[in-house]
């Protein structure tokens, strides 16, 4: 029989959120609480909370009256200019909700955080691959130790534990989130198509050819709910992907194919550039295909296209701790990236196939 779990899922709205959320609420005997500033996430059998986990009276107000809480996973996160900063807001936000649900859900059995590829340095250059997670650390701050350190020291001695889980890239749906792979892609193809221009790689001829992996958010939701159930997973650190690598140069003809159009050679485009005008072109293109009124700004971020497309070295990580712990999910990459294309087709996130 399983046992009943009430979870809450902090940074709902978010790509990794989302489908944390949407996973766990169809599971059996799991009542599911999304947290998030926003509001109208719009999944069935998730409850929303509009919180701002930055204020501690709001915390307590608006989680102090769910004394059942049995696990916590923990998507939500604060952008800032620097290490320092980032290790201060992101560790506050986990610490708010922690104190808040410790004191009031003594049921508590687990808390499953996200990290990612800055815990080997990703952000910062060429590092070493396969990366595993018993690499050394690389010098602090970094808001991921913080936060794990954290949680290791607090749970000590308690009924509860924790599982961080380090994927690569997430794509998954979601708009209005910043670090979504999959909408620079969609919106930068469906953009290039309507100029009636091929789909060029926007980036160096060192990343074209580089391997590198990516996380489906569904795989990473479901690496979440076994991760708070197995006891082996307990106070542990998994790499998290889609279980297989690629190059750019490879998969961007495909992706090309999956919008219908010619595949030109790369060139490297900076897209915070040569995007940023682009807001009036998408305000006739959600007039012209029926598309959801999402506002230009909200629907991606280029910077983050530009981080990912400009990273010339290879970004690969080893899953076979995670595996060897019983957890084997895995996607074809391709197949992912078709699969989400078409779904924001159905959401009318972006324009039909033509």
């Amino acid at each position: 029989m399983t046992s009943r779990r009430t979870v809450l899922v902090a940074g709902a709205q978010g790509v990794i959120g989302r489908a944390a959320a949407s996973h766990l609420a169809g599971q059996a005997e799991t009542e599911i609480h999304g947290l998030s500033r926003r509001t109208g996430l719009g999944l069935q059998g998730v409850k929303e909370i509009s919180v701002d986990l930055l204020k501690p009276e709001d915390v307590r107000e608006k989680i102090g009256a769910i004394g059942d809480v049995t696990h916590i996973v923990f998507g939500a996160y604060v952008e800032k200019p620097t290490a320092a900063e980032k290790s201060a807001v992101n560790l506050a936000l986990l610490r708010n909700l922690l104190d808040v649900v410790e004191e009031v859900s003594p049921g508590l059995r687990h808390v499953t955080l996200y990290q990612g590829g800055k815990a080997y340095g990703a952000d910062l250059g060429p590092f070493k691959t396969p990366a595993r997670e018993d690499d050394p650390r690389l010098m602090p701050p970094n808001f991921y130790y913080d936060q794990e350190d954290f949680l290791r020291e607090r749970s000590a001695g308690k009924g509860w534990s924790f599982t961080a889980l380090r994927p690569e890239a997430v794509c998954g749906f979601a708009v209005g989130n910043p670090m979504n792979l999959t909408m620079v892609i969609a919106v930068y193809a469906a953009i290039s198509k309507e100029l009636g221009l091929p789909l060029r790689f926007p980036g160096t001829e060192a990343a074209y050819r580089a391997l590198y992996q990516v996380t489906s958010a569904e795989i990473l939701a479901e690496a979440a709910d076994w991760a708070g159930q197995t006891e082996a997973a307990r106070d542990e650190i998994y790499n998290i992907t889609n279980g297989d690598y690629f190059r750019w140069q490879h998969m961007w003809p495909r992706i090309a194919r999956a919008f219908g159009m010619e595949v030109a050679e790369p060139v490297p485009t900076p897209l915070t550039v040569y995007m940023a005008d682009k807001g009036p072109l998408w305000a006739r293109m959600t007039e012209k295909y029926g598309l959801q009124p999402i506002p230009y700004e909200q629907l991606v971020s280029w910077a983050f296209g530009d981080f990912i497309f400009n990273s010339g070295f290879d970004n690969i990580s080893s899953t076979i701790k995670a595996r060897r712990a019983g957890f084997h999910a895995c996607i074809d990459t391709e197949d992912m990236f078709t699969r989400l294309f078409d779904q924001l087709r159905r959401e009318k996130v972006i324009p039909p196939l033509s």
